[in-house]
């Protein structure tokens, strides 16, 4: 297969396809976020996906498969010991993460986390639970407007998140804030994946809303990846949406921030206009903060609609250079108990125009293999430490 000049990696937040084999270990037996979507429709209209071959790849009762699909496609199952956002993309770059990151979510942050950050910061804390960011709002918003006090929770994934009235606590301040939460916690019996910082407008519980000025401090890769690789060489790493966050900067040579899924589709598309050489990684978290861990299917649903439409446009700018790949990080089976995400395959799809054949590749054992045949591509070492194979050439 030659050489591609530009590589379009785009992440479907949480869209897991079936549960991992050591989803029990989880929790997740039974779990399957895309399966039981198409089970909970009625109608479900995705034909640029169903003609990439995603119904080839899952079965879904109103998608049918397509003789000839135009991408190859295969599952992927996680290496590392997680089901998280930054687990599932560093994998996906080449780092295996063998120890979890630290979760909070069953009693809250330890007092003595608390009172230092109650010090440093000047604000009594509020809340201080696993909660639906849009649930402690109406909780505790109208407290926090009325004292200066700072709601600050966690969920099921390895975060400490502060929420600040972008009116009455002032952006700087929230930021602020964070930044010494997360200086905080570094320390080993702290440390968790991201704090984030969780802006929202609105007076009154019922009215309050967030808004994408939110902005995730996560803990730097604790290796070189294949984005690293890539800058280091001169080639353009594009990052549209969380990927920035996610990586804390590193590898990147340009990033856009996103207020939607939408919206970062559009951007993509934008992006796709250009010249550039090389990498343009997207993450596309709605799918997973709106409706995923919300457990609200029909939402899940309309939500990869709306990104089949954007894939449609966005597939006129993809050339015979050009390869396309769709993927997703982890499971958030918006029909699953609790909240939680959940242990699953991922799909991946890859697309080019240039492609002679395409169909199923086998089943791969790390999400790795994205970033190996991202730099693979680019006719690049993948750094040392770093797992995955590259499956360039398995593209005809």
């Amino acid at each position: 297969m030659k050489k591609f000049h530009r590589i379009f990696v785009i992440v479907i937040d949480s869209l897991g396809i079936g549960a991992m084999p050591d989803a029990v270990d989880f929790g997740d037996e039974g779990a399957d976020t895309l399966g039981h979507i198409s089970e909970s429709a009625e109608i479900f209209h995705i034909p640029n996906l169903q003609r990439l071959g995603m119904a080839n790849l899952k079965k879904m009762k109103q998608v049918s498969q397509m003789e000839k699909p135009e991408a190859y496609y295969c599952a992927l199952r996680e290496a590392s010991a997680g089901k998280d956002t930054m687990t599932g993309h560093w994998e996906m770059m080449g780092l295996k993460v063998t120890v979890p990151f630290k979760t909070f979510s069953e009693q809250g942050f330890p007092p003595d986390l608390i009172e230092e950050l109650e010090r440093r910061t000047g604000h009594k804390i509020i809340g201080n639970k696993s909660c639906s960011g849009t649930v402690i709002l109406d909780e505790l918003g109208e407290e926090e407007i009325a004292t200066g006090h700072m709601i600050v929770y966690t969920s099921a994934d390895s975060v400490l998140q502060i929420c600040g009235n972008e009116e009455t606590f002032d952006l700087k301040e929230l930021y602020r804030c964070c930044e010494i939460a997360r200086e905080l916690t570094m320390r080993e019996e702290w440390k968790v994946g991201r704090v984030i910082a969780r802006p929202y407008v609105g007076r009154k519980r019922g009215e309050f809303k967030r808004t994408s000025n939110r902005h995730d401090y996560a803990l730097k890769p604790f290796g070189k990846t294949a984005m690293d690789v890539l800058k280091d060489n001169g080639l353009d790493v594009i990052s549209v949406g969380k990927i920035r966050d996610i990586f804390d900067g590193e590898g990147i040579t340009r990033s856009e921030r996103s207020n939607s899924s939408v919206h970062g589709m559009e951007q993509t598309a934008e992006i796709a206009k250009t010249d550039f050489h090389g990498l343009c990684y997207v993450n596309l978290v709605d799918f997973d903060a709106l409706w995923g861990h919300r457990r609200n299917p029909q939402g899940y649903k309309e939500e990869l609609e709306r990104f089949d439409e954007k894939l449609g446009e966005l597939l006129k700018y993809i050339g015979a250079d050009d390869l396309l790949m769709i993927t997703a990080d982890h499971g958030n089976d918006p029909t699953y108990r609790g909240t939680d995400h959940t242990r699953e395959k991922v799909p991946l799809l890859l697309y080019s125009p240039a492609f002679e054949m395409a169909g199923p590749l086998d089943e791969q054992d790390t999400f790795a293999v994205i970033g190996a045949t991202v730099a693979d591509n680019f006719g690049l070492a993948m750094p040392e430490g770093t797992i995955g194979r590259s499956l360039m050439k398995q593209l005809k």
